[in-house]
């Protein structure tokens, strides 16, 4: 995807099951919705949400997408979502007090990045980090 100032940027699709009625998890966490289409019966379809500009998106399973799968069907990570903020700590207990569990707790590693891991209500993990300045 390319945005309006010409710039490239990863916009991962997280999958989550069909008939999820409920992705309060991520406005909870700090994103911003920019649309939200839904089936019928009210489900999501695919919604679009940002944190601090980084786009990604959920969108329910679908049967014609070879091997996609959400974590929980799959029984398992599918991906990891790699979000680089400026304070690791506060991003993680963001995340905690919305729901998320954590999987690390934040700490410095010796090839010189912060980072914790928390897993959300859908099963996807997120390793959220900074380069820590030397």
């Amino acid at each position: 995807m390319t945005t309006k100032d010409g710039t490239t940027h990863f916009a991962p699709e997280l999958h989550i099951p069909n008939k999820t009625f409920d992705i309060g998890f991520y406005k909870n966490f700090g994103a911003v919705e920019h649309f939200c289409f839904r089936n019928d019966d009210g489900s999501i379809h695919v919604a679009e949400l940002n944190i601090d500009g980084a786009i990604f998106h959920v969108h329910e399973t679908m049967r014609h997408s070879a091997g996609s799968l959400e974590p929980i069907s799959a029984k398992g990570v599918t991906a990891v979502i790699g979000l680089f903020v400026p304070d690791v700590d506060e991003v993680m207990q963001k995340a905690i007090k919305a729901g998320a569990t954590q999987v690390n707790a934040p700490r410095d590693y010796e090839y010189g990045y912060r980072q914790g891991m928390f897993k959300d209500p859908f099963g996807h993990y997120w390793q959220i980090q900074k380069k820590i300045p030397q």
